[in-house]
């Protein structure tokens, strides 16, 4: 079990310890909610936590089958709703490299890993979520 420490340090602004690593995250609301902007918001986080585990599956399973997808990279875009205040949606466009041919059998592999992440398991039904693959062979 992970442990993560945090204190609110005034100002909207949050500081956050993993603990096992002492690895130090800084949030701040943004400014569409009274923040400044200068730092991830909590639900940038939730976003970008989206991606990485995403990713994460992906290479696991690419490690397992022994291809690579090192350098692939991705792009979030979230969406705020109202009434509550809420991530209402989340698109992300994830870029393979260019210079590496999947079969299809792999490119199913990896689109299968990206919708059983953990993260992406754990948000509420309402968030509605889109995943484009580019791959650059295409």
């Amino acid at each position: 079990m992970e442990k993560i420490k945090g204190t609110y340090l005034g100002n909207l602004r949050s500081e956050l310890i993993h603990e096992r690593s002492g690895t130090k995250i800084i949030t701040d609301a943004p400014v569409d909610n009274k923040g400044k902007g200068e730092a991830f918001s909590p639900t940038d986080m939730v976003a970008a936590a989206l991606g990485a585990c995403i990713l994460t599956y992906m290479g696991a399973i690419a490690t397992e089958k022994g291809f690579s997808i090192d350098g692939t990279t991705y792009e979030i875009t979230k969406s705020m709703g109202s009434n509550p205040r809420r991530i209402a949606e989340i698109n992300i466009i994830i870029n393979l490299p260019p210079d590496i041919k999947y079969t299809d059998k792999q490119k199913q592999l990896l689109e299968r890993a990206a919708k059983i992440c953990p993260v992406g398991a754990s948000l509420h039904d309402s968030i509605s979520e889109y995943i484009e693959f580019n791959y650059g062979d295409e």
